[in-house]
C-alpha cells in the first residue's frame, strides 16, 4: 500500500474521504437498520455487512493513494516502523477524524436527522475494554500479514475481519479512534457517549501497539531502514 508516488496533499484528501465514506456507512447502515427492523441481531447484521463490504471498496480504491489508513492506529503503526514519518501519520490522524465527522454528519442528514447529537449509548467497563484492544490488535495484525504475505488481498481480509469482530467482540469493533469519536457524536444505533471515549482509545492504542510488537517478531520481518523515502512536496 504504497503511497509515495502522491503528493501529501492528495493523500490526506483520500484520508479524510475514505473515513468520511466509512463512517457514513457505519452510522447509515445503522439508522437503516435501526428503522427497518426492531430486531437488533438483525440491525446488526446489516450494519455489519454494509461495513464490511465499504472497507473492500474504499481500500481497493484509495489504498493506491494513500495507503487507505483511515484509522489513527494504523498510521501510528506505519509511523513507527516508518513506513510514514511522523508528521504525515499526524496530519493523517487529523484528516481522518475531521473525515469521520463529516460522514456521521452526512449520515444524519441523508435521514433528516438533527446534524449535531451527542450519543447517550453506554459502552463502557472492563469486556468492552479488553473487546476494543483484542479488535484492533487482530485489525492491526491483519494488515500487517497481510503486507508481508499477500498484500493484494488486503481490501478482501480487512473487510472479512471487521465483519467478522462485529460478532465475536463485545464492542463491536471499533477497532479506531476516528471511528469512536464519530460515533460519539451521533446518538443513533452506532452511538457511543463521550464520557466513555478515553477507555476505547486507550484500549484501540494498546491493541496496536501490541500488535506490531508480536507481528515483528512472528512474522519475522527485515529491520525497516533508518528514514523512510523522501515524501513528494505537498
Amino acid at each position: 500500500m504504497s503511497e509515495q508516488a502522491f503528493p501529501l496533499s492528495r493523500r490526506l484528501g483520500a484520508e479524510a474521504l475514505g473515513t468520511l465514506i466509512l463512517l457514513a456507512t457505519v452510522v447509515g447502515s445503522g439508522i437503516m437498520a435501526d428503522r427497518l427492523t426492531g430486531d437488533t441481531a438483525l440491525a446488526l447484521l446489516g450494519n455489519t455487512v454494509a461495513t464490511g463490504a465499504m472497507l473492500v471498496v474504499l481500500i481497493t480504491t484509495l489504498g493506491p493513494i494513500s495507503g487507505a489508513h483511515f484509522n489513527p492506529v494504523v498510521s501510528l503503526v506505519f509511523a513507527l516502523r516508518r513506513d510514514i514519518l511522523h508528521r504525515t501519520a499526524q496530519a493523517y490522524a487529523l484528516a481522518q477524524i475531521l473525515g469521520g465527522m463529516a460522514g456521521t454528519l452526512l449520515a444524519h442528514a441523508m435521514f433528516e436527522l438533527p446534524l449535531m447529537q451527542v450519543s447517550t449509548t453506554v459502552r463502557t467497563g472492563s469486556g468492552q475494554w479488553l473487546a476494543e484492544a483484542v479488535a484492533t490488535f487482530g485489525l492491526v495484525f491483519t494488515i500487517l500479514a497481510g503486507l508481508r504475505f499477500r498484500p493484494q488481498a488486503i481490501p478482501a481480509l480487512v473487510g472479512l475481519y471487521i465483519t467478522a469482530a462485529y460478532w465475536f467482540t463485545a464492542s463491536t469493533s471499533f477497532a479506531n479512534p476516528a471511528v469512536a469519536i464519530a460515533r460519539a457524536a451521533s446518538d443513533t444505533f452506532a452511538g457511543i457517549r463521550p464520557v466513555d471515549l478515553p477507555g476505547f482509545l486507550l484500549a484501540e492504542t494498546f491493541g496496536a501497539l501490541l500488535a506490531l510488537a508480536i507481528a515483528g517478531w512472528l512474522l519475522m520481518e527485515r529491520t525497516p531502514q533508518s528514514l523512510p523515502t523522501p515524501e513528494p512536496a505537498p
